[in-house]
C-alpha cells in the first residue's frame, strides 16, 4: 500500500453502467478513489465543491449541459482540479474545444482501465495527456472555419425546423438565418444545411 493520499476522483457519465465500471477498475487501484460519481453536465460542479476531487474525468455528451462547458466551469470555479475527457466522440473539434476549456488530459472510452488509471496518474503530476490518434487527427482538421454565429445557426437548424422556427428560436431575422447558413455551407462545402450540420457535427465543430 501507498502510505501517500489517494487520488481523490468524480466520474462524470450520462450512462450508468459505464460509470460504475470505471468507478469499479479504478477503485481496484491502491492509490486512486472514486469520491463521487454524477449523470449529468449541470451536477459536475456542485459534486466538485461538495467532495473536493484531485482529478474530474468527465464525458463530453450529458444531459442539463455537455461534458465541454462543466470543464470550462469547473476550471473556472476550482481551477485546482485537474479534468480530464474521457469519451466515445474522438472528434477534433472536441479536442480544441477541450483544450481551450483548459482540461489536462482528453483519452477516448476504450482506453484500458491500467493506461487510464496512468493517465490518472500523469496528470496528477502536472502532465498534459491527449491521445496520440486524436491529437494527429486534430492537427490534420485544423480549427473550425465557422463564426460563432453561423456555428449557432448550424445546430439550431440541423433538427430538421424552418428559418422561420430557426430565425425565431434565435431572435433572428429570417434573412440574417439565411444568410449564416448559406455562410456555413459555402465553407463546409455541403449541397444542403443537414450535409453541413453533419459535417460540423462529425469534427466536432458542433455538440
Amino acid at each position: 500500500m501507498t502510505t501517500h493520499e489517494p487520488i481523490r476522483i468524480l466520474l462524470a457519465d450520462d450512462q450508468a453502467l459505464v460509470r460504475g465500471a470505471l468507478a469499479t477498475l479504478l477503485g481496484l487501484e491502491d492509490d486512486l478513489v472514486v469520491t463521487a460519481q454524477v449523470g449529468r453536465g449541470d451536477e459536475v460542479l456542485d459534486a466538485a465543491r461538495e467532495h473536493r476531487p484531485d482529478i474530474a474525468l468527465l464525458d463530453v455528451e450529458m444531459p442539463g449541459i455537455d461534458g465541454l462547458t462543466a470543464a470550462a466551469q469547473l476550471r473556472q470555479a476550482l481551477p485546482g482540479v485537474r479534468i480530464v475527457i474521457v469519451t466515445t466522440f474522438g472528434r477534433a473539434g472536441y479536442l480544441s474545444r477541450a483544450l481551450s476549456a483548459g482540461v489536462a488530459g482528453y483519452v477516448v472510452k476504450d482506453t484500458p482501465a491500467s493506461e487510464l488509471a496512468d493517465v490518472v496518474r500523469r496528470v496528477m503530476r502536472g502532465e498534459t495527456v491527449i491521445d496520440a490518434a486524436l491529437a494527429t487527427d486534430a492537427l490534420t482538421a485544423g480549427p473550425s472555419p465557422l463564426t460563432p454565429r453561423e456555428t449557432e445557426v448550424l445546430a439550431a437548424a440541423r433538427d430538421g425546423g424552418t428559418i422561420s422556427d430557426v430565425a425565431r428560436s434565435l431572435h433572428l431575422s429570417e434573412g440574417t438565418t439565411r444568410n449564416h447558413l448559406s455562410s456555413a455551407m459555402q465553407k463546409l462545402e455541403a449541397r444542403t444545411r443537414a450535409d453541413a450540420a453533419r459535417i460540423a457535427q462529425e469534427r466536432g465543430w458542433l455538440l
